[in-house]
C-alpha cells in the first residue's frame, strides 16, 4: 500500500449509515431525543433558565405575566438539590461563581421560608427581587427611602409606590408603628421606617442576650437546621450550650421588590443565604396577560407585550 493510500485510509471519513427499516428510525429518533434531553437538563440545571413571574412585586420593572432569563453560571450554578416533582433533597455541588450578588442585581433565589419558619413550607420555591443589601452592610429605610451603610440607595427607574397616594404626595406609615408581621420579630418597625439592620457576614461576631436573641433566632436555627435557640433563665443557650456571642457561618443578603407597597421580601420574612441564590434575572424573553385564559388564544395572542420581548433588565 503506497503512502498515499495509507494517508487516504487514515483520513477518510466514515459516511453516516442512515438508518432503513422502521425499527431503525424509531430507534434513531429516540436516541436523538435523549441527548436533546441531556443537553436541555444540563442547560437549565447549569447555565440558563426561564421562570415566569407570577406577582407584581418587581413592577414596573417586571411585570405579571413576564417570562424571565435567569443566568445561573454568574454566581455560581448548582446542581439539582431536590428529586424532581419532589421535596426529597439530594447531595449537592456548587460551580465556581465568577461574581457574588452585588446592590442593583435583580436576583432569582429560593425563598427561605415565613419569618418564624425553620424551612419553607413548599421548598425550591423561587423568588425575584432586588439585592439591596450585602454581607455586613447596615439597611435602613426612613419614609419609604432606602439607606445603605447610612447612604442613600439608588432607585429603580420604574420604582413603585401605590399606598397613600394623593396627588404626588406620599404618606409613609409613621416612625414607631410596629408592623406585626415586620422582621424580625417584635422590633418597632414597618416597612416604610425600618432598621436601622446589619446583614449577616460569614466570620461575623455579634453578641447574644436575651434582649436581642429574638432578632437572630430564626437565622441562627437556619444555619443548624434545627431549633438550636433557647433561653434559660437569664442565659441563652445554641445548641445546648449558654453563650454571650455568636459567628455566623454564612453570607446573606437584604432582597426588596421594586414594587415597594405590595412587595412580601426581607423586611417581611428575613435574610436570604449565599447558598439560596439562584441566578441573576437579566432578559424578558415574552411577555402576556396571563390573565386571558388559553380558551381565548385570539384574546391570548393580543394581548402578548411586543414591547418587552427581549427586553434587558436593569
Amino acid at each position: 500500500m503506497s503512502f498515499q493510500e495509507k494517508l487516504k485510509k487514515i483520513f477518510k471519513k466514515k459516511e453516516k449509515k442512515e438508518p432503513q427499516t422502521p425499527a431503525e428510525k424509531i430507534k434513531e429518533f429516540f436516541k436523538q431525543l435523549f441527548y436533546a434531553a441531556i443537553a436541555a437538563f444540563f442547560i437549565i440545571t447549569f447555565i440558563i433558565q426561564n421562570t415566569r413571574i407570577p406577582t407584581g412585586s418587581m413592577e414596573d420593572t417586571i411585570l405579571v405575566g413576564d417570562f424571565v432569563l435567569v443566568n445561573k453560571f454568574i454566581y455560581g450554578s448548582s446542581s439539582p438539590r431536590y428529586i424532581p416533582f419532589t421535596e426529597t433533597p439530594l447531595p449537592y455541588f456548587t460551580l465556581p461563581a465568577f461574581k457574588d450578588p452585588k446592590p442593583t442585581d435583580i436576583v432569582v433565589f429560593e425563598y427561605p421560608g415565613d419569618r418564624d419558619q425553620l424551612e419553607p413550607a413548599e421548598k425550591g420555591v423561587n423568588y425575584v427581587k432586588r439585592c439591596i443589601g450585602t454581607p455586613g452592610d447596615t439597611v435602613e429605610i426612613r419614609d419609604k427611602v432606602v439607606f445603605v451603610n447610612g447612604k442613600e440607595f439608588w432607585r429603580p427607574p420604574y420604582i413603585k409606590y401605590y399606598r397613600g397616594m394623593i396627588g404626588l404626595n406620599l404618606r409613609p406609615l409613621p416612625k414607631g408603628y410596629a408592623e406585626p408581621r415586620i422582621f424580625p420579630r417584635g422590633m418597632p418597625w414597618n416597612e416604610d421606617n425600618y432598621g436601622p439592620l446589619v446583614v449577616p457576614k460569614k466570620g461575623m461576631t455579634i453578641p447574644i442576650n436575651i434582649y436581642n436573641v429574638e432578632q437572630w433566632r430564626t437565622t441562627i436555627d437556619r444555619e443548624f437546621g434545627k431549633r438550636v435557640v433557647e433561653i434559660r433563665g437569664n442565659v441563652v443557650y445554641i445548641d445546648g450550650q449558654p453563650v454571650s456571642s455568636y459567628t455566623f457561618k454564612k453570607d446573606y443578603y437584604f432582597m426588596m421588590g421594586d414594587n415597594r407597597d405590595d412587595s412580601l421580601d426581607s423586611r417581611f420574612w428575613g435574610f436570604v443565604p449565599r447558598d439560596a441564590v439562584v441566578g441573576e434575572a437579566f432578559i424578558i424573553l415574552f411577555s402576556w396577560d396571563r390573565e386571558i385564559p388559553f380558551s381565548e388564544l385570539f384574546r391570548l395572542l393580543a394581548s402578548v407585550r411586543t414591547d418587552r420581548i427581549l427586553k434587558l433588565i436593569h
